[in-house]
């Protein structure tokens, strides 16, 4: 189940996430300096300037990127930990320098000398001498749901603290790495594939992508399932195993970044990544991550397919549900799709099944139809540019069904259809009064808020589709297709 309504409903609407903003550095509460001098507010200037040129090159929207894009160079500015919590979904702290990490105390200490070289040693000369002094301290919880405060509550905080160098006070490497690292939680939501890719996965590509795999992830509430679930797409992104941040070991990096940028809904924005990366680039990694695993399989399903006289015909993928959400004739819809020309194939994932196999069955089709539901994530297995994309979206899901998979599903350059149930076709035709706002107006129950939605339009209700309606939406897939494949025979041909 998506949790699209635990927001105030109308905060995304009017865009409430403006990537495209100016960067902002803030330093309020839980973010303090320890006061040691007068030159303290010298201190926070130079630090805010050594973040501005450390953040330049690492968030090109920034507005400092053009200086650094014309020679400016920050190699100096190490021994600051830079945070951008300017953005509605998420916040992220850079560090660059002598970074270890402490688990036990849930912190990340990053060591600064005064006797180091460049903007550092000015920096730390407006500091007292003491032992081991406590420079500079940042709280962070590295997820990617900042607006949602009830399931912020259940992300573990990290403290990032900037000390003064003290070689007796240091907590000595067990573990040395000579690339970056980013720290990221998977906690939440993390269980709902919606919310995997969404608020992790589809954000590590968009925070990691640029290190070309010379990267370590570290994982705060760490799962073993999670690790190897995803493992294929980790593998594309980091040549390192990932790190439980639990494991008691102290870590040392020479730069981290804690947590991870999100554009908005299964979404890459190429105006915000470095060589204009998109949603298909995206998608193309995920090619690379299980074509490998399942080249065997397909190529064999395609000999067979070849030898039933199958392989014209356009292959329809069905993700069944069953409970809440079903479609209830389905096996009428079947029998429809194949009187029309396709090859119907009705999937049932389940939370155990294997991404490979799910992305096997999409990457080969040419069509999908499901219900509103987390389950649609999977259609970022399909093919760009060649692709259809029904959702039937059940009453009081409208925006949520355009929201999360309509959008995300153009961007990624997929045929989207959506087709909006009549009351007819929903059971709680037969619970309520035809004037009941349940059926005739779903958008005055959504504003009562989440539980409301959940509970009526999430959990209870079914579709029978309206098939001589719905027919339509067939054909009109069906002849995208054909058109397409015709397209592709013409082209082969002049070739």
């Amino acid at each position: 189940m998506v949790h699209h309504q635990r927001y105030t409903y109308n905060q995304l609407k009017k865009g409430g996430d403006e990537e495209a903003g100016t960067l902002v550095l803030v330093w309020t509460n839980p973010v303090y300096y320890r006061r040691r001098k007068p030159k303290l507010f010298s201190f926070l200037l130079l630090s805010l300037l050594s973040c501005a040129f450390i953040l330049a090159p690492t968030f090109s929207s920034s507005p400092f990127y053009h200086l650094y894009s014309f020679g400016v160079q920050n190699d100096g500015f190490s021994g600051t930990i830079c945070c951008d919590r300017s953005h509605f979904r998420f916040d992220i702290c850079l560090m660059r320098g002598d970074i270890r990490t402490h688990s036990p105390t849930s912190s990340v200490f990053l060591y600064s000398s005064k006797n180091g070289d460049g903007f550092a040693n000015s920096v730390l000369s407006m500091v007292d001498d003491g032992e081991d002094d406590e420079l500079q301290h940042e709280k962070i919880k590295p997820y990617t749901r900042k607006w949602e405060t009830s399931v912020m509550d259940t992300i573990d905080e990290l403290d990032l603290i900037s000390k003064r160098r003290n070689p007796g006070a240091r907590q000595p490497c067990d573990v040395i790495h000579d690339v970056p690292a980013v720290m990221f939680s998977t906690g939440g939501y993390t269980g709902n594939v919606y919310h995997e890719f969404n608020d992790g996965i589809v954000p590590l590509y968009i925070t990691s992508e640029k290190f070309n795999k010379k990267v370590v992830f570290v994982i705060l509430e760490y799962h073993s399932w999670w690790v190897m679930k995803y493992g294929d797409i980790l593998s594309r992104l980091s040549d390192y195993p990932p790190i439980d941040y639990e494991d008691n070991r102290t870590h040392c990096f020479t730069e981290a970044i804690t947590g991870l940028r999100i554009h908005d809904e299964l979404t890459v924005d190429p105006s915000l990544m470095k060589n204009n990366k998109s949603m298909v680039d995206f998608r193309n990694l995920l090619d690379q991550a299980y074509w490998p695993r399942i080249k065997g399989l397909v190529q064999r399903e395609q000999a067979q397919e070849k030898m039933q006289n199958q392989a014209r015909r356009p292959k329809l993928v069905i993700l069944s549900r069953n409970g809440s959400r079903a479609i209830t004739n389905e096996n009428v819809l079947v029998r429809r799709a194949e009187e029309i020309g396709f090859r119907v194939r009705v999937l049932r994932p389940q939370p155990t099944t294997e991404l490979a196999k799910i992305y096997m069955e999409l990457n080969s089709s040419d069509a999908m139809i499901g219900v509103h539901g987390a389950a649609m994530t999977h259609l970022l297995f399909m093919r760009p540019r060649c692709s259809v994309f029904i959702q039937v979206i059940p009453l009081g899901t409208d925006w949520a069904a355009k929201t999360y998979y309509g959008e995300p599903a153009k961007k990624l350059g997929l045929k989207y259809i959506g087709y909006k149930i009549s009351p007819k076709e929903s059971s709680l035709f037969d619970e309520y009064e035809k004037d009941d706002p349940v059926l005739t107006d779903p958008s005055s129950l959504n504003q009562k808020g989440w539980e409301f939605t959940k509970k009526i339009y999430l959990q209870r209700q079914t579709v029978k589709l309206d098939m001589p309606r719905f027919r339509k939406r067939l054909l009109r897939a069906y002849d995208h297709i054909t058109r397409i494949h015709r397209n592709a025979h013409l082209q082969s041909q002049l070739q």
